[in-house]
């Protein structure tokens, strides 16, 4: 088993930035003079950044530092430079892939689908900012995220049926998060939607008046999920991923919740929360 640090060297990024903060994590798309529109670089390079990070977490580890005392990572920003969060698809990309094979356009949607799942299924909680434009699949990636701040400029869309697409790769995480009926309409007109309807479907959670005050929410919001057990947290994010692939009858599902609730209580996090909480003291996970 290879031991993962936090001093461990950083992928190597040109059109997109990891910057680390104690237990955050920051990634930054930086190619703002296409808007940061999605092309094969920046996919791996936003692939790679979100590997490094992942392995780099209190959950895969299970522990809330490395063997130098540094944190393991509990949080991740995801932002956009510039004027728009995420356009899309590059343009350039989509004209290429009208002359691509077949079997070149399933490993470039491979690729797409490899970042939004690494997304959605990071182990960290995940908070996005998102100001101008999130279309195709930067809409996408805001779908992918655990919680989402917009500004009133802010549009979403999934705008592939204007291409003559569809929104497929990135389907499976916007329906999760908008539900079958928004989903529909919206990869059916592909129209831009604002903020406060962004807000209402459930693809927004909170609207600030403008870009300026994206680090202030964000400072909040981490304070929220720092105080929380971070073991729970990213065993929170496996629940909702369990029970969107649950199959089996209700007795079963029953029956593996009660399995559950005893391993966590069981667990050293949850009996340092629970001795913490009649202690009347802070947990050993808190910074304060």
């Amino acid at each position: 088993m290879n031991i993962v640090k936090m001093s461990d060297n950083f992928p190597d990024t040109e059109l997109c930035s990891l910057k680390i903060e104690g237990n955050i994590a920051r990634i930054d798309l930086t190619r703002s003079n296409v808007f940061n529109a999605l092309n094969t670089q920046l996919i791996t390079e936003l692939i790679e950044n979100i590997k490094w990070t992942t392995d780099r977490s209190v959950s895969a580890n299970s522990s809330l530092k490395d063997s130098d005392d540094s944190d393991y990572l509990r949080i991740l920003v995801l932002t956009g430079e510039g004027k728009h969060f995420c356009a899309g698809a590059d343009i350039n990309m989509m004209r290429d892939a009208g002359a691509r094979s077949a079997e070149d356009n399933r490993i470039d949607s491979e690729r797409l689908d490899q970042l939004f799942n690494g997304l959605w299924a990071h182990p960290c909680f995940t908070i996005g900012c998102i100001q101008g434009v999130a279309l195709g699949g930067g809409a996408g990636l805001v779908s992918c995220l655990d919680y989402v701040i917009a500004e009133p400029r802010t549009r979403i869309a999934l705008s592939e049926a204007k291409l003559g697409i569809l929104p497929a790769v990135i389907g499976p995480y916007v329906y999760r998060k908008v539900g079958s009926s928004h989903f529909r309409r919206l990869s059916m007109m592909a129209n831009k939607i604002d903020s406060n309807e962004a807000m209402r479907i459930g693809l927004v959670n909170l609207i600030v008046e403008s870009s300026n005050d994206f680090s202030e929410s964000v400072s909040k919001v981490i304070s929220e999920v720092i105080s929380t057990g971070p073991m729970a947290v990213s065993e929170a994010k496996k629940l909702t991923l369990f029970f969107d692939r649950w199959n089996g009858n209700d007795e079963e599902l029953r029956q593996w919740t009660l399995d559950k609730t005893s391993q966590m209580r069981s667990s050293e996090e949850g009996q340092e929360g629970l001795s913490s909480f009649l202690e009347r003291r802070k947990p050993n996970w808190s910074s304060e």
